[in-house]
């Protein structure tokens, strides 16, 4: 159980800016699932290294029944967070699991794996995101890796304040999260704002990161930021890290990562460095080559 250990507070005493906030575009994916894409391809080099935030949400089957069967995927990470239902995973490595409330699952695609995530429920919500984190070119052909993380196996932490925090990734208040990487070292938490509080992040000067408010209304450096809108947060090589404040009941995720400086080249599900990459990747894919076993 990883539930609740003490945390160290931490201290921001130079909390960044609001660069600009930004309004997701609605759109549909694999099957025909809606979603709305937060970040989308025309900011991936703004907050390199995340090349796409989707969030999905209905409680109608008929937006979210028919998933995403089989398809490729080679180059970067994927990361799904489900806030409510259930969602089946199979890969071509032999990965399987079932992801559910609260859950995340983790997904590395390195050389190239071929999966599915279908809906294990034919009512009820259906609440989660994906975001998707770039590999750096050495790593883009590593061998695939998948873990699928419960409710219980994700630490959390909650400040005096009342402020609950899921740390799926990085460290918080000397909280370490489930998953670390070296190279783009992520930062992803899960924020419970009660009203009238505020919480502090340490962020390093030359990360990237932003913010999404998905229950309430939040706000950083007297910029309010509504529910369903994201925030990039300003870089600033004076500033320490970000203050997040909450009139009413808020819930955010906040988003951050050393960003790899690489040239990115993207068609679909492929994510490389050149064109060649992706010609390549393509072709893989057409004559059966990606997602098989080395």
């Amino acid at each position: 159980m990883k539930s609740n250990p003490t945390p160290n507070a931490d201290v921001v005493l130079r909390p960044r800016a609001v660069e600009r906030l930004v309004v997701g575009t609605e759109t549909s994916d694999g099957a025909g699932v809606r979603l709305t894409r937060v970040l989308p391809h025309s900011l991936q080099r703004r907050l390199d290294p995340y090349l796409m935030l989707d969030a999905f949400g209905s409680d109608d089957p008929d937006d979210y029944i028919a998933g995403f069967p089989d398809h490729p995927h080679r180059g970067f990470e994927t990361i799904t967070y489900m806030l409510a239902g259930n969602m089946r995973h199979r890969d071509s490595a032999g990965h399987e699991g079932l992801l559910g409330n609260g859950g995340v699952q983790w997904m590395t695609a390195g050389r190239g794996v071929i999966h599915s995530e279908i809906p294990q429920q034919e009512e009820g919500v259906m609440e989660g995101f994906q975001l998707w984190l770039n590999l750096p070119a050495r790593d883009k052909m590593c061998v695939p890796w998948y873990k699928n993380f419960g409710p219980t196996d994700l630490p959390r932490y909650t400040t005096d304040d009342g402020v609950a925090v899921t740390v799926i990734a990085g460290t918080s208040h000397g909280v370490s999260g489930a998953v670390t990487r070296e190279a783009t070292a992520p930062l992803y938490l899960d924020i419970r704002l009660p009203a009238g509080t505020r919480f502090a992040q340490v962020l390093p000067p030359g990360h990237n990161a932003f913010m999404y408010v998905y229950r309430g209304q939040a706000g950083v450096a007297g910029r309010a930021i509504p529910k369903q809108h994201m925030a990039i947060l300003a870089n600033d090589a004076q500033a320490d890290g970000v203050m997040i404040e909450a009139a009413g009941d808020a819930r955010v995720l906040l988003v951050a990562g050393r960003p790899l400086n690489e040239p990115i080249a993207q068609y679909g599900p492929f994510v490389m460095n050149t064109q060649e990459e992706i010609r390549q990747a393509m072709a893989d894919y057409r004559d059966g080559r990606l997602g098989a076993a080395a």
